[in-house]
């Protein structure tokens, strides 16, 4: 990327994270407003616990900056005496990454072995923690609350990633990374404006959406879907950045990591359905035992009265 557009994409990120900002103020503002509707006393306990999370969210991000090693980028061609020295320094750094003791790093084989290890690490982590999402923001159903759900997750998600890789991204790509955690908050802020019935209605037709209780379980998972999706994106992206070996550009990058979470995403969003549908399931069987035994005179007994 040449060095004009390199400053306008910077520029861009920044504009985006100033506006990230100032509607994190404001939703901040609304939350603690609708907490002070229900007592003073529990605004003000909402209003210092998401002051704190702020700080942890900020403090995260620098402690990262300052107690990882900075990425070794890789040389633009793949071989040559320059990729060797490259190759010789990315060494030295997997030799001391404690989740590769005792795993040989004596030749190429072996550094795409032990990076095999890591990415093995870092998939478990980005779908765990995209599966956390999903069920999290499908059952909260608040856009203000799934934006401060998301800005969490992903803040530590790539924070475990980092570690993963005992690496951190540099400034530029840290700049962009949150540049897209700031945009998947705001996206999560607004899924829960989508017409659910019009998206049923057009996609399934009207007999399936006036199903009862559709439009509940299809708000849940597109909104559950679109934050994991994200959620994925994100954590692809950092986990190139930390383990890249050959130079690409940053455009293939991001279309590669939008398509490795779109295969992710299918097995997410069937594992979190179903575990939806089971405890809702085991809910409602749960309250009919307790209404069969109430008319049946099966309940539990009242305490007697002294």
């Amino acid at each position: 990327m040449s060095t004009p557009l390199r400053k306008v994409a910077v520029l861009v990120a920044l504009l985006v994270l100033l506006i990230f900002v100032v509607f994190v103020l404001n939703q901040t503002v609304q939350v603690v407003e609708s907490a002070r509707g229900v007592h003073p006393v529990f605004g003000d306990a909402v209003m210092w616990g998401l002051i704190f999370l702020y700080l942890g969210l900020l403090i995260a991000p620098a402690v990262l900056w300052f107690r990882l090693p900075k990425r070794i980028a890789p040389p633009k061609l793949s071989e040559g005496p320059e990729y060797e020295r490259f190759i010789f320094d990315f060494r030295r750094r997997l030799s001391r990454n404690v989740r590769l003791r005792g795993v040989p790093l004596k030749s190429h084989a072996d550094i795409e072995a032990a990076l095999q290890v890591l990415d093995k690490e870092a998939h478990d982590t980005i779908t765990s923690s995209a599966s956390a999402v999903f069920l999290s923001t499908a059952v909260l159903q608040s856009g203000r609350l799934d934006a401060l759900v998301v800005l969490a997750a992903q803040t530590r998600l790539i924070w475990r990633v980092a570690h993963i890789y005992y690496q951190r991204p540099s400034l530029r790509d840290f700049v962009q990374l949150y540049a897209n955690v700031a945009s998947t908050a705001f996206i999560a802020a607004g899924v829960e404006d989508v017409d659910v019935d019009v998206l049923l209605g057009t996609v399934f037709g009207s007999t399936v959406a006036a199903i009862p209780g559709m439009h509940l379980l299809a708000s849940s998972v597109l909104t559950g879907s679109a934050n994991a999706f994200l959620t994925l994106r994100v954590g692809m992206i950092t986990k190139e950045y930390c383990r890249c070996t050959v130079k690409v550009e940053k455009r293939g990058l991001r279309r590669a990591a939008t398509l490795q979470a779109a295969k992710l995403l299918g097995s997410i969003v069937r594992d979190g359905t179903s575990r939806m549908g089971r405890a809702a399931m085991k809910s409602s069987a749960e309250r009919l035992n307790d209404a069969f035994s109430w008319m049946t005179g099966r309940g539990k007994p009242a305490p007697e009265q002294v």
